[in-house]
């Protein structure tokens, strides 16, 4: 009998990646959603509902849940500090608590910016002490530590970007947005964007994430004892890149002019709400130590695959 995955945010960015990784590896997939669910391939969810949770986990007995779904944007996340506590650390909470009651290994997608990303300290290991900079990152490190009460297991992942959702486009990433801003600075009469040039990011790709989570779930879930393995696990690419770095590639990809578009690398006005890391990057060693693949796509290469530009 295959086993069953359950994917909350299975509409999102990520859980749209999660899903396909599952369901190649062997698995039954249930995935769900709120705003975006398609019944009967993705299933409405409230997940500020303990009883829907409750009687949807009991209806599809899976073994493995993977919590994809959260408020993942610090500018949104700011602006909406009640709704993103609710997501981000109330309902990680109560998945927790009911995973750990039905024996389903719970597996969260937490983020770099748990990490203060103060310049020198990266890379950081999972054993690392989080000090997040903003109000995102400290509600996804609560998150973390409701989880981990609970015996779930927590995986950290960086920026992400992937195919995004025909309708919602590119905002749906921090690094396919870059793509809009290029685009847009070719229509620029003679204003300037200033694109910041100080924040080092790791941009990975979502199809990694899910191959990535499908062969940590096999592995927890094939090992009887799993006391002896590491709660906290880390994955990330090794592409070292500004936004503006992001820019100058993605208008080289598409064979147009960057002057609409200059480097800020001034680093985080002291005035604005929310501020950001300046490098954050994830050691893979715990994921090398159990013998998981933590390889990445081509930055470069998916791209021009995306854009279909293959220029020389």
């Amino acid at each position: 009998m295959p086993k069953t995955a359950f994917i909350t945010g299975a509409t999102g960015l990520l859980g749209r990646a999660v899903v396909p990784a599952f369901q190649r590896a062997g698995y039954t997939v249930i995935g769900t959603g709120f705003s975006r669910a398609k019944p009967p391939a993705i299933l409405k969810l409230d997940l500020s509902s303990e009883s829907a949770i409750a009687s949807i986990l009991d209806e599809t007995k899976p073994e493995v849940v993977v919590h994809c779904a959260a408020n993942r944007f610090p500018d949104k996340c700011d602006n909406d500090p009640e709704g993103t506590k609710a997501l981000n650390v109330a309902a990680s909470s109560t998945l927790a608590k009911l995973c750990s009651s039905r024996n389903i290994l719970l597996i969260y997608i937490s983020t770099d910016y748990v990490f203060p990303g103060i310049p020198g300290e990266a890379p950081y290991e999972a054993d690392a002490t989080p000090a997040p900079t903003n109000l995102y990152g400290v509600t996804k490190y609560e998150g973390e530590k409701e989880v981990l009460k609970e015996g779930g297991l927590v995986l950290r992942v960086p920026v992400l970007y992937g195919s995004v959702e025909e309708g919602v486009g590119n905002k749906e990433s921090a690094v396919n947005v870059l793509m809009d801003a290029v685009w847009k600075a070719q229509q620029s009469e003679g204003g300037k964007v200033k694109m910041d040039h100080w924040a080092i990011r790791y941009p990975t790709n979502t199809e990694d994430v899910g191959r990535v989570l499908a062969d940590v779930a096999t592995k927890y879930l094939e090992t009887e004892d799993r006391s002896s393995l590491p709660k906290i696990l880390q994955f990330s690419s090794e592409d070292k890149m500004t936004k503006y770095e992001i820019c100058e590639l993605f208008a080289e990809i598409m064979g147009l002019p960057l002057d609409g578009i200059i480097p800020n690398t001034e680093g985080n006005d002291p005035n604005a709400k929310v501020q950001r890391p300046y490098d954050c990057h994830l050691s893979t060693k715990a994921l090398k130590d159990l013998g998981i693949e933590v390889a990445t796509q081509d930055f470069k290469g998916w791209w021009r695959r995306e854009a279909r530009a293959f220029r020389h």
